[in-house]
């Protein structure tokens, strides 16, 4: 019973020093907010910085620490792979606190978190296109920068992934017997200076490609029964074929109506 009560008191007391060191959180300093920030990060512990420069934010709106530490966080989200906060925090520093020079460099990241968070290029058309487009545009809005060859040989290699894309979604249409949708997708090439005859196909890992295949079958496919359908997998020409057929029957059934109709026509 006295061993009871004892660890009841002792856990009460823990809760409640917690309880106090979060209620001294508060009304603290802006370099007091930043240094932890810091600290965080290089503990690793990104959220908890994140918590911090929210402190910061909110206690310190006019400080001058406030666009750095913004900078510092959209890097510190690129570098452990957290793109989307990445460029949530460079659009805050964009709007809030960038010259023309520091705009310059927030874009050039921005463009990069993009192009660093397609991993895949084939699980993501929209975000190569959007990317794709934001690269094009700073190269017209920035055409003397020094990040400019970055970002065109970024583009470039999107152009590729774009093209890899089309090609899988083609040979995907190829396996569901949609011809015209095959030659669609092959027939879009972005840039004509590129020789797509030359363009070697996208390298994925062994471990991947177990499950993804390369487009044209997998190595599971044996499991799944090769049962047509007539919405997604007839060949237009099987389509073609059945037309005379059905119209064949719709006209015996006119003929069947109209046989129908006539005794009562007839009686009246």
């Amino acid at each position: 019973m006295i061993i009871r009560s004892f660890l009841t008191v002792l856990i009460v007391m823990v809760f409640f020093s917690g309880c106090a060191k979060d209620l001294e959180e508060y009304n603290k300093p802006a370099a007091y907010w930043y240094a932890k920030m810091i600290a965080s990060i290089s503990d690793g512990n990104i959220e908890k910085a994140d918590n911090y420069y929210s402190s910061l934010q909110s206690e310190h709106v006019g400080s001058p620490l406030l666009p750095e530490a913004t900078m510092i966080l959209a890097q510190a989200h690129m570098y452990y792979e957290e793109y989307l906060l990445s460029e949530h925090f460079l659009n805050e520093y964009i709007k809030r606190f960038a010259d023309t020079k520091q705009k310059e460099y927030a874009e050039f990241l921005k463009i990069k978190a993009k192009y660093m968070a397609l991993p895949n290029p084939r699980r993501d058309q929209g975000l190569i296109d959007n990317a794709i487009e934001e690269g094009n545009a700073f190269k017209q809005h920035y055409p003397y920068s020094i990040y400019y060859p970055i970002v065109d040989s970024m583009v470039t290699r999107l152009y590729l992934a774009q093209a890899s894309l089309n090609e899988t979604i083609a040979l995907l249409y190829d396996r569901l017997d949609k011809p015209n949708g095959a030659v669609y997708y092959r027939g879009i090439k972005p840039q004509p200076w590129i020789n797509w005859a030359k363009v070697d196909k996208a390298n994925v890992a062994w471990y991947k490609e177990m499950f993804e295949g390369d487009g044209t079958a997998s190595w599971y496919g044996f499991l799944i029964p090769d049962t047509q359908s007539v919405v997604s997998r007839s060949h237009e020409s099987d389509i073609r074929a059945q037309e005379p057929a059905r119209q064949r029957s719709n006209e015996e059934r006119s003929d069947e109506a109209r046989e129908m109709l006539n005794p009562v026509q007839n009686g009246l």
